[in-house]
């Protein structure tokens, strides 16, 4: 099931940006083939495996990849595979007879996916790195965070989901229907400095433009309008309110009972703090579901600020299903949805790994896998 059923791709694990994309692509339909290096996984958040829902929807093995016989059969896989994900520090790949041009000898129309934080190339490309550094090279954090702060990091969704793994995605299926029409694989450079950067394309024109001001919380969505921004409410908690449009911000001004000419000019941005003062002092005046009552579902541009416990409850992402429980954990659903090519629902991350025979059906002969297994190759 899903669009992408029949594509079959070969995931050497890795931490972050890969497995995302990998999860990403096995719940479009393609058979995922995670393979694992022994030893237990420096992944920084220690859990049970029915947690790590990043492995979900893909089966794996464990292989040595030090070995020739690993690295043979991985090429035995490769041949019958459509894309390979590989999220390693440049040039560990070709180390371990797995580069691109051993890969795309055995197979001329294989994808091969590259994740990396810096690039292939350049003067950092072997540096250790992360998210919050990746975003921090390429303006990113800096324009994020209120005035007078320090940037506030946006978890790790801007550099490794945002411009990583979503930009891997793309690339990879970019790439597939290329390859179906010509014949011809091809690698794909995903970095995340590309992605991140990539990102901030729109902000880029307004700086050119002169209409974006290079500092923290001076512009419309970077909580510098006070039309554009989170407000906390009588109990604590917190609305959001994004009246951009004229037509919204009226809306907006009638619902609360304000005159509209009691209100700074929009437009005078040194004003700005004097309609945030204004609209605190209504917020805080009564509770976040008092406001609810008033604004949501209406053409102001209103949301209460959820807890990701809170948002599973909420009835929108209910009645959309944006929310299911797998094995007892819940979690979000995969998106996008698809009106012909449906998809299935997540399976959950393996509790422990599936018989090789099982897990290698699809790839590789019976007698094949039993030789592999006497051999030792199959841990």
């Amino acid at each position: 099931m899903g669009p992408l059923n029949g594509t079959k791709i070969v995931e050497l694990a890795g931490i972050g940006p890969g497995p995302m994309c990998a999860m990403l692509l096995a719940e479009l339909g393609a058979t995922v083939l995670r393979i694992e290096r022994p030893g237990p996984a420096d992944l920084g958040f220690k859990r049970p495996p029915r947690f790590d829902l990043l492995l979900r929807g893909r089966q794996s093995i464990r292989l040595d990849l030090k070995r020739p016989d690993g690295v043979a059969l991985v090429l035995d896989l490769v041949e019958k595979a459509d894309a390979l994900i590989e999220g390693f520090r440049p040039g560990v790949t070709e180390r371990l007879g797995l580069g691109p041009d051993v890969c795309l000898a055995r197979n001329q129309r294989l994808i091969y996916g590259r994740m990396t934080g810096w690039g292939q190339d350049g003067p950092l490309a072997q540096a250790a790195g992360h998210d919050i550094n990746y975003i921090a090279i390429t303006g990113v954090l800096d324009a994020i965070g209120r005035s007078g702060q320090a940037p506030a990091p946006p978890l790790n969704l801007v550099g490794d989901f945002g411009g990583g793994a979503l930009y891997l995605a793309v690339g990879l299926l970019a790439a597939l229907l290329s390859a179906r029409q010509t014949g011809r694989g091809q690698v794909v450079d995903a970095a995340i400095v590309d992605g991140a950067a990539h990102l901030m394309t729109m902000f880029h024109g307004l700086l050119a433009a002169g209409l974006y001001e290079p500092r923290r919380g001076a512009n419309v969505l970077d909580s510098g309008a006070f039309f554009y921004d989170v407000y906390e409410c009588a109990d604590g908690r917190h609305i959001s309110i994004g009246a951009i449009e004229e037509r919204f911000y009226r809306e907006l001004l009638d619902r609360l009972g304000i005159d509209p000419a009691s209100m700074p000019p929009r437009e005078d941005r040194s004003r700005w703090p004097e309609g945030r003062e204004r609209l605190a002092a209504i917020f805080r005046s009564r509770g976040r579901d008092d406001w609810c009552r008033l604004l949501e579902g209406t053409d102001t541009c209103f949301a209460p600020v959820l807890s990701m416990a809170e948002a599973m409850n909420h009835p929108q992402l209910r009645a959309r299903g944006t929310y299911v429980n797998v094995a007892g954990v819940a979690q979000p659903a995969p998106a996008p949805r698809f009106s012909e090519t449906l998809t299935e629902p997540p399976a959950p991350p393996p509790e422990r790994p599936a018989p090789a025979e099982d897990v290698l059906g699809s790839w590789l002969t019976p007698e094949a896998v039993t030789r592999l297994r006497a051999a030792g190759t199959l841990m």
